[in-house]
């Protein structure tokens, strides 16, 4: 038997694998399990319990597969591991069965729009891949559906904790910033080991891209053996040489143009050549919650990056929007450091908006900055502060710093509620035309 933990995407992705691989599966969760994941499970004649761990059931596997938001220290895996039980992650479970060449790609940000980017351009190019891993569908549950040439996978901390012999035939670190410290007893330096596992297995044969310019990942690299590929955050705007199709990309800002560089640095490692990586960037469909563009109205542009949990995420954010600009920020701060938008907050910003059930932090750090400061606890709130202080030139930008689960679910929760009173406010708008 196969015993999962959690139900979640990576969870359930296991143990449709294991299933399809003929193993007897048992599905193990602290909590609820949603109904429709019941569903799945009795169509799949899998086996599951709910709001607890039978650790008598549990410890009789032959193989136990986490997932990834079960931390190692948490006391069910602790009881296991006493009991000398074979634990290992989805990530680690799903490389047993794929013959795909794999390209995995973490960060503190960005890493999902570098996957998204780097799935596009290879699909444009009429190659056999798939994405997924934290992006979507799990690594797992591609694989219970069918393998592929090449697999593009976003892949978080807490997944590479759990990896053994996994490894990418490619391997991207974007960067790393403090984010999930509390996960890692406050350490910066345990978080940024977490991170740089992705290539630990790697080979002389393999390859890591990694920003040059940040110095976590570059005093982790001696021990590397994959070929080391380094791209400049500060030269991303000077090296295409085809500096035109700067201009051509949807997506604007210095952060995108380093994530497309990287993107340049994987594809030429396929055999791609950059005017095939460009047309396939010209093309680009970019995700939602991140620096999406929801509406202009009234003159005024409304931009969700609802994805921007983190101060740094919030940085590039405030870097590539124009000006005069309304700020939302505000959530569950995970200790965050401010300091490093104070600049630009101080030449952009026209108005803080705070949008929280605690404003505290944000209220007390800002109110000397003779900028207009307002706290919300609703969108609601906030909607009606942008449209009478608002005026034709202004951006409305939601890019919060913070986590979501005060007010909302997660932070697709908190991107979609923003987009709703976005489009009720064009409905609105249009009516009144009438």
């Amino acid at each position: 038997m196969i015993a999962v933990l959690g139900s979640g995407e990576s969870a359930i992705g296991a143990a449709l694998l294991a299933k399809k691989n003929a193993n007897e599966v048992f599905v193990s969760d602290h909590g609820e399990i949603h109904s429709d994941t019941k569903t799945l499970l009795e169509k799949h004649s899998i086996r599951f319990e709910e709001n607890g761990h039978s650790i008598d059931i549990i410890g009789k596997a032959k193989l136990v597969i986490k997932s990834p938001g079960i931390p190692n220290s948490s006391a069910v895996i602790q009881t296991l591991k006493t009991q000398g039980v074979d634990i290992i992650g989805e990530i680690e479970y799903g490389f047993r069965y794929s013959k795909a060449q794999i390209i995995g790609i973490t960060g503190s940000n960005g890493k999902s729009t570098v996957t998204n980017m780097i799935y596009q351009v290879l699909k444009h190019q009429g190659k056999d891949v798939q994405v997924g891993g934290n992006f979507g569908v799990s690594f797992c549950r591609l694989l219970a559906n069918r393998d592929s040439e090449i697999v593009v996978l976003e892949l978080s901390s807490f997944q590479l904790e759990d990896i053994t012999e996994f490894k990418p035939d490619v391997s991207v670190v974007l960067n790393i910033t403090a984010d999930h410290l509390d996960r890692y007893n406050s350490s910066i330096e345990e978080y940024a080991d977490a991170k740089m596992r992705i290539a630990r297995n790697q080979g002389v044969s393999d390859t890591i891209i990694y920003n040059s310019e940040d110095e976590l990942i570059s005093r982790r690299l001696s021990v590397i053996q994959a070929k080391q590929c380094p791209v400049q955050f500060s030269n991303a705007d000077q090296l295409l040489s085809n500096k035109q199709a700067l201009a051509t990309f949807p997506f604007r800002g210095k952060h995108n143009h380093f994530n497309a560089m990287v993107v340049l640095a994987v594809a030429k490692t396929l055999g791609l050549q950059e005017s095939e990586v460009i047309e396939g960037l010209k093309n680009y469909q970019g995700l939602p919650h991140r620096m999406e563009e929801v509406a202009r109205i009234n003159g005024m542009v409304y931009i969700n990056d609802s994805k921007a949990t983190n101060v740094d995420a919030t940085y590039y954010a405030l870097q590539g929007t124009e000006t005069p600009l309304f700020w939302i920020v505000g959530g569950v701060d995970k200790g965050n450091d401010y300091s490093i938008l104070d600049d630009l907050v101080k030449s952009k910003v026209k108005m803080i908006i705070c949008l929280g059930s605690d404003n505290t932090k944000l209220m007390s750090y800002y109110q000397d900055f003779g900028i207009p400061l307002k706290s919300c606890a609703r969108l609601e709130a906030v909607m009606e502060t942008v449209i009478s202080e608002g005026e034709e030139g202004d951006r409305v930008l939601l890019s919060p710093a913070c986590a979501s689960f005060d007010l909302f679910k997660n932070y697709r929760d908190r991107g979609d509620q923003f987009k709703e009173h976005v489009f009720n406010l064009i409905y609105n708008t249009y009516s009144c035309l009438q």
